[in-house]
Order: C-alpha cells, then structure tokens, then sequence
C-alpha cells in the first residue's frame, strides 16, 4: 500500500450508518482503501463523459468510496465472532427472529439490493444465540458483494456449524 493510500476511519458511534443497520465493527471498516475506490469512481466518471471538476460531482468519488467502505465492510469481519452461545435449559422449540432490514450490492453488477430477513433455528442441546446476534450475523453477510442465494446459506450454515 502507498503511504498517499487513506483508510477509512468512522467516529466512534458509527454515525454515518444506517439507523436501523447495526454497526459492523470499525477495525473492519478500516480495512478497505478508500483511495483506490475513488480512483475507480473517477475513472467511471470520465468514461461516461462527466466533468469530474464540476461543483456537483467533484466530491462524489471520496463519497462513494466512504459509502462502499460501509457497505462491504462486511468483507473484513469474521461473522463467527457473533456466535456467543448461552445455555438454556432444555430449550427446545423454534427461536424465529424477523424483519431483519438487509441492504447489499449484488455482485454481478454491483446494483444495491435490499430486503427483510428472517431467521428461525431450533437450539441444539439447549443452547441458543441472542436474539440480537441473528440480526448482526444477517447484516454481516450482507455488507459485501453478494447474492441472495449465496447470502441465505452463509447464514444457515453459520447457524448450523458455529
């Protein structure tokens, strides 16, 4: 990486997200090379024929790469790190967790996507995951280019093996 590469930063409280988005975590965020997406955006920019030092679209290609770095900082966090199980007493029935909003990008064209998820499970042995950490394992896989498909079995098979 170049010394003149900027690495995103966000403030503490992750304010720039989505309200109803939990935050993935900063140290993964902090991972994607803002620079070098604002150089692909300009590219994009001149290619289609817009003036990139026009007042409007100036400042579009450091905007966009922040916002990619949100929307795929998913990429750079292990969604395992969510799995904390508690020990339930002989908890044995379906533990159904809804309407969990996911926002990605698809990856073949990197179109945005959006959607609601829902997530039911059957602890094994009494053992459950907070209700919380579904939506977080959700957000997690979804903050990457992905596919719906693809998206739906990560967190199955999360759930299932973690």
């Amino acid at each position: 990486m170049k010394k003149t590469d900027e690495l995103v930063t966000l403030p503490e409280n992750n304010s720039s997200a989505d309200e109803h988005l939990p935050p993935i975590e900063h140290q993964a965020i902090a991972k994607i090379n803002l620079d070098k997406i604002a150089q692909g955006v300009r590219l994009i920019l001149e290619g289609i024929g817009e003036d990139i030092t026009r007042p409007g679209i100036k400042e579009t290609p450091s905007r966009v790469a922040k916002m990619y770095a949100e929307v795929c900082g998913g990429l750079h966090h292990n969604p395992k790190e969510y799995i904390k199980v508690v020990p339930a007493e002989t908890h044995d029935e379906m533990i159904i967790v809804r309407d969990i909003t996911i926002f990605s990008l698809c990856e073949h064209h990197l179109v945005p996507f959006f959607g609601q998820a829902h997530i039911a499970y059957i602890p094994d042995h009494g053992r459950i995951v907070g209700l919380s950490k579904l939506a977080r394992i959700a957000d997690n896989f979804a903050r990457r280019p992905q596919i719906q498909e693809r998206l739906t079995t990560q967190i199955a098979e999360l759930l299932y093996d973690g």
